[in-house]
Order: C-alpha cells, then sequence, then structure tokens
C-alpha cells in the first residue's frame, strides 16, 4: 500500500525557519560529481608509477599491458569495490535507524559486523573451502543472529545508549570468541584478522561481480519498502491504521540491511561506522532540503554518502602515506577512527535524553550477612588460587609448594613455579586492581554501568601499552607501565573532560566512552598490522588478557598500586558514600566536590592502566565485580571495595586457569574467557533494567 504521510520529525514546528523545498537534484548531483571525481582519483593511486594518462590509456584501450594490467586487475575492482561497499553500508544504516527510530543504529552499533566476523572465522576453522556467494551466505547468518539480539535488548526507540551498550557488549564478547579462534587454530585463520579491519582492495573483478548483485536486491529491496518505512515514523498505531503490516515490514527490512552489511562484510571486510556516518549527514542536509528526510530519498543518497566515506577515506589514506605503507593500512581503519570522532561529537552535542538505566536498589544487610559472604568469598579465592599454582602442564601437591617455598625444590620443580606463581599474582591483582577501578568509576559518575574498558580507559591503556610493546619490543616491565598509565591518563581525560558538563549524564559518559574506546581499537589494530609479524603475534597474545611470561618484576608495580587503592578507598569510605548518591547532599555537607571526584577518578585509571599493563586488556571484570558484591553486602563502599576486590580476583584467576588448562597445551588469554562471562551478564543487566 502507498503510504505519503509526512513523519513527525519532517514537520516543521511554528515559528521555524522552513526548510527548502528545492535543490535537492542539485545536492544529489553535487554529491554524484563527488564521487565520480574520488573515483578517478582513487584510480590513479597505487604503488605502481601508473598515472592519471595511463589510467585514461587503459580505459579506451591504448595502454601499454602492464600499465593495463595494473588498472584493470587491480585499481578499478578497487573502486567499484569502494563504491559497492559504501552504496549497502550507507543505505543499510540508514534503514536501520528508521526502522529503531535511532540515529546510533547501524551495522557495527548492532553488532552485525561482529555476528559476520565469528561466523567466518568458526567457518575457516572447519576448514571447509567455501565459494564466495556460500561465505556471504554465513556471513548473513551471522549477522543477522547478531542483529536480532541488540535489537530485543535494546527495543525500539528507547534511547541511543541502551543500543550503543548492547551493540557494544555483544560485539566484544563476539570479537573475544572469534580472537580465541585465532589464537587456536592460526594457520586456517591467517589473514584472518588484518581482513577484518576492512580492505577495499582486490584482486580482479570476482569479487566484485559476485557481490553486485546480492548490493542490487538488497538496495531494491529497500527502495520498494521505503514508503512503508516512512509511514512507521508515525507510530505503530498510525501505520497499521494506514494498512501497514508492521512487523513484517521491520522484519524484512532488517534482513535486507543485513544482507548488504554482510555482502560489505565478504568483499571488503568489516568498513567501520559508514553505516553511521553516511545517514547521519543526510541528515544534515535534510534539515535543509525536506525531501532527504522521506525514506525513499534518504536511503540512496545516504548510498552515495557511504561511497564518498568509503572512496574519500581510501584517497586522502593514500595521498597522506607513501604508497607502500598505504597498501598496508585497511581502509576500514580510517573509517572507524572518522565513527570515534562522530560518535563523541553526537554525545557531546546532544541532550542525555535516553534514561537511566540504573538497575541497583539502596540495599542495607546486616553485619552477619557482610562477614559471612567475605568469608565465603575468601574461602573460594584461597582455593582458586590453590588450584591456580598446583595446576597446569604439570600437576603439583601442596608439599612441592612447601618445598619450593623454603627454597628445597629441585631443578624442575622450581622452573615450574617460578614461572606459574607469577602469572596466579598478576591474576590475581589485575582481577582486584580492575574490580576496584570500577568500583570507583561507578560509585563517582554514579553510572552502574561504568568500568574501564566500557568508558575506553582500558583501551588507551592498552594502546600505550602496544605502542611501546611494537616499537621497543624489550621494554621492561615497568616502561610498559609507563606507557600504559600515558595512554590510560590521555584517554580518560578527553572522556571525563568532555563528559563533565551537566554532572557526567549517563548517556553522555558512555557514549563518549564507547566513542574512545572506538577509536584507540581502531589505532592498535593499525600498530598491530604495520608492525613484524612476531611483534603481531605477542601484541595479539597480550591483548587477549594473557599472563603469560609474567614475572615477579611484573607484578610488583600492580601490588603497589592496588595495595595503595584499596588504603585510600577504605580511608576515605565515607566521601565516597557520599559522591555516589547525588550532588547535591556532599556540598550541603562541605565536601569538595569536583576535588574529591578527581581524585577518586585519576585513582581509577591508575589502577586500571596498572592492571592493563601486567596482564593486558581484561573486559567486564569492573562491572560484574562491583555489581555483585552491592547485590550480596548492600552499597555502603566499607563492605562494597574488600567484596568487589575478593571477587574480581577470584574471577579473572578463575579464567586464567581455565584458559590454560581446559585444553592445554593450547592457552586462552584470561580476557577472552571473562568476556565469554561478562558479556551475557551485561546484556542480562540491561535487559533487566528495561524490565
Amino acid at each position: 500500500m502507498a503510504v505519503t504521510a509526512t513523519p513527525p520529525a519532517t514537520r516543521t514546528p511554528p515559528g521555524a525557519p522552513k526548510t527548502r523545498r528545492t535543490g535537492t537534484a542539485a545536492v544529489t548531483a553535487a554529491l554524484v560529481l563527488t564521487l565520480a571525481t574520488l573515483a578517478l582519483a582513487d584510480l590513479t593511486q597505487g604503488t605502481a608509477a601508473v598515472g592519471p594518462a595511463e589510467v585514461w590509456k587503459a580505459l579506451t584501450g591504448r595502454a601499454e599491458p602492464g600499465d593495463a594490467s595494473v588498472v584493470i586487475a587491480s585499481r578499478l575492482p578497487r573502486m567499484t569495490a569502494g563504491l559497492l561497499v559504501g552504496a549497502a553500508l550507507g543505505a543499510a544504516g540508514a534503514a536501520l535507524q528508521a526502522i529503531s527510530r535511532n540515529v546510533l543504529a547501524s551495522p557495527d552499533t548492532l553488532a552485525v559486523n561482529a555476528g559476520s566476523y565469528l561466523a567466518l572465522g568458526v567457518a575457516a576453522v572447519t576448514g571447509l573451502s567455501l565459494p564466495l556467494l556460500a561465505s556471504s551466505g554465513v556471513a548473513f547468518a551471522g549477522g543477522l543472529l547478531a542483529a536480532t539480539v541488540v535489537l530485543g535488548l535494546s527495543g525500539l526507540g528507547a534511547g541511543t545508549v541502551r543500543l550503543v551498550l548492547a551493540g557494544s557488549a555483544l560485539t566484544l564478547g563476539l570479537i573475544a570468541l572469534t580472537e580465541a579462534l585465532l589464537l587456536l587454530f592460526p594457520e586456517q585463520t591467517a589473514g584472518l584478522y588484518a581482513w577484518n579491519q576492512g580492505s577495499i582492495a582486490q584482486n580482479g573483478f570476482d569479487g566484485v561481480v559476485q557481490m553486485a548483485p546480492l548490493v542490487l536486491v538488497g538496495l531494491a529491496g529497500l527502495l520498494l519498502l521505503s514508503r512503508r518505512i516512512d509511514a512507521l515514523s508515525l507510530g505503530d498505531d498510525a501505520a497499521r491504521g494506514l494498512g501497514v503490516p508492521v512487523r513484517a515490514t521491520r522484519v524484512t527490512t532488517v534482513i535486507l540491511a543485513v544482507l548488504l552489511a554482510a555482502a560489505s562484510v565478504t568483499l571488503a571486510g568489516a568498513i567501520g561506522f559508514v553505516g553511521l556516518c553516511a545517514p547521519a549527514l543526510v541528515r544534515l542536509l535534510g534539515s535543509r532540503f525536506r525531501s532527504f528526510n522521506r525514506p525513499w530519498t534518504s536511503m540512496p543518497v545516504a548510498g552515495l554518502v557511504g561511497g564518498v566515506l568509503v572512496l574519500g577515506s581510501d584517497v586522502a589514506l593514500r595521498a597522506a602515506v607513501p604508497g607502500d605503507l598505504a597498501v598496508a593500512v585497511p581502509t576500514g581503519i580510517v573509517t572507524s577512527l572518522l565513527g570515534a570522532a562522530f560518535l563523541v561529537v553526537m554525545a557531546t552535542r546532544g541532550r542525555d535524553t535516553g534514561g537511566s538505566t540504573e538497575v541497583d536498589r539502596l540495599r542495607i544487610r546486616s553485619r552477619t550477612v557482610f562477614l559471612a559472604t567475605t568469608t565465603a568469598a575468601v574461602v573460594v579465592l584461597v582455593g582458586v588460587t590453590l588450584a591456580a599454582v598446583l595446576l597446569g602442564d604439570t600437576k603439583l601437591l601442596l608439599g612441592d609448594v612447601a618445598n619450593w617455598l623454603q627454597s628445597n625444590a629441585g631443578r624442575t620443580l622450581t622452573f615450574v613455579l617460578d614461572t606459574r606463581v607469577p602469572r596466579v599474582l598478576a591474576a590475581l591483582l589485575a582481577g582486584g586492581a580492575l574490580a576496584l577501578s570500577g568500583t570507583l568509576v561507578q560509585a563517582v559518575t554514579r553510572n552502574p554501568l561504568a568500568e574501564p574498558g566500557v568508558l575506553g580507559v582500558s583501551g588507551g591503556a592498552a594502546l600505550g601499552a602496544v605502542t611501546l610493546v611494537t616499537t621497543l619490543p624489550m621494554a621492561g616491565s615497568w616502561s610498559v607501565a609507563g606507557a600504559a598509565f600515558a595512554g590510560a591518563a590521555l584517554t580518560a581525560a578527553v572522556v571525563f573532560g568532555l563528559s563533565a558538563r551537566g554532572g557526567f549524564q549517563q548517556n553522555r559518559l558512555v557514549l563518549v566512552g564507547m566513542g574512545c574506546a572506538i577509536g584507540t581499537a581502531a589505532l592498535v589494530a593499525l600498530l598491530i598490522v604495520l608492525t613484524d609479524p612476531f611483534n603481531a603475534v605477542k601484541a595479539l597474545t597480550w591483548l587477549s588478557g594473557s599472563t603469560y611470561g609474567r614475572t615477579f618484576a611484573d607484578v610488583l608495580p600492580l601490588a603497589v598500586v592496588l595495595a595503595v587503592g584499596a588504603a585510600v578507598a577504605v580511608s576515605r569510605r565515607t566521601e565516597l558514600d557520599l559522591v555516589s548518591l547525588d550532588e547535591d547532599t556532599p556540598r550541603l555537607l562541605g565536601l569538595g566536590l569536583a576535588r574529591g571526584r578527581f581524585g577518586f577518578l585519576a585513582l581509577g585509571v591508575l589502577l586500571a592502566a596498572t592492571a592493563v599493563a601486567a596482564a593486558g586488556t581484561i573486559g567486564f571484570v569492573g562491572l560484574v565485580a562491583p555489581h555483585a558484591a552491592r547485590a550480596l553486602v548492600g552499597r555502603q563502599h566499607v563492605r562494597v571495595v574488600p567484596v568487589a576486590v575478593v571477587l574480581g580476583a577470584t574471577l579473572v584467576c578463575t579464567a586464567d586457569l581455565l584458559g590454560r588448562t581446559v585444553i592445554a597445551p593450547a592457552q586462552l588469554g584470561a580476557g577472552l574467557m571473562t568476556a565469554a562471562v561478562g558479556t551475557p551478564y551485561f546484556l542480562y543487566l540491561l535487559a533487566r533494567s528495561r524490565r
């Protein structure tokens, strides 16, 4: 049924300046001209000395065989792939935003790319040699399942922060599983990490020819549904009154958008955040040209803008860096950096309208409950610690450990415990530090979903440490800790500085943190792609949260920082309780809110950075441990702090133990194991807060 109703967003309120009704054709023509110019520029760039004159001769059939081969077999497929990928992602993002009524919906924030990445990784591990179309089907299935989970948890029109949280959490979990496959099956998944960063480089037209029909089908399907999608902006009841099948329209739109994203992933890997930025730019045009607000116009124009973003990123990259280096840098890293900046700008300029995500309620527990809970947690921690020391490639007894402590053990036993005990200590201390960091950050920001990983602090620490590891592989533990702290401090300054306006409102804080996390992840991927294979494997292993190779010197900085942090948190427990209540109560009691908040945040950043330096990136511990502690012993920080530290240490030590024993002799980092536990818990919290 044809529907021509005008969405509420396009109606001009009384007294507001009227948007222009003309000029749409001129703007579209300008976009087409810009895209054509970028396409021609892309054809002239590359490592071979083939300039505009040679490209023209190749296109007209008058070039030398070598020049013609470069243009026809490499550059022309690359340019065409950029056009297809940009059009697919731009239109997919516009469609997803329209049906979800959420300006941050895109293949990235709905975890479509991460789901496709995992599905293709599983297919690679099986050893099956799939044709390109079959690979696209696998990517489509994985992406569709991920998008269904995120949309189910976030709801429609429920606010931007919930969707970003659900999508980002699921993305972290899926990527952790995929990275586990990369580490366990390096031969079968060779090149998959670099491919996932997104590159439009092609070796011939085979991939383009096979994916083009899928992209055209997806675009045509969205255009046919455009009037129904337009009606959904009036609300579900109004759309039903106009005869629009609401559920069928949404399901079909999601399927077509995921099909476009899957075709893009299959052809060029994960080109990040084009589906987020392109529709946003079209909305800016819609503020001046009303026609761009309608789906039948906005989706194809978003496809044009997506092509401009992809080809523009590729052209800018090749113009800014030497040709040999530009070949190694994936286009998706550039677009991810653009998307990170866009997300931060959106968060700082927009209003905090997503509502509260608070899921904890004030609980008062008796002293008996606190003592019993703490005793049980300590007993579990001692048991896990003993198991971690005794179990491994070589099984030990308590007597062996006693002899080692008395320096009476043999050479083999001494070697085993000298390498195993520092690993156990690193896991214990890192878990405790991350839990304490999460407790402090959640209290100061009064945001129950804040934690070092979600807020980008862990990503900043990882960037600092990986920068040092890839440039100075022989750097010592104190140097790595210093680099990690510098990266975390810089990222924290950006996140908390931009979020401070309005008192650390939940949406703004989380969105700025997510943007910074995305940006640091893109820069880390860039460093790994550019470094030599040995450093790349070392960095990937470290990023997985591995405690492999840790020594007593490595854990000493973390032990010192954790001891100081715990002492400060306990001694200033009353101030921490007051800061976590509201803005007014601390001021009425004469507490310097800004100074106290800054001190706790600085301590939280120091704890997270030192933990990342000692044990790599371990996600969700700073979220799960404080939540569990408050649920068990109430919200008084004199009780929350010790219980959270014990729970965090137990969680990471257990994850490290399982990672190095369950599939021995192969090993998985503790970070991958905690992501497998933390992601479902994070999604559960979102589902619970929605109810």
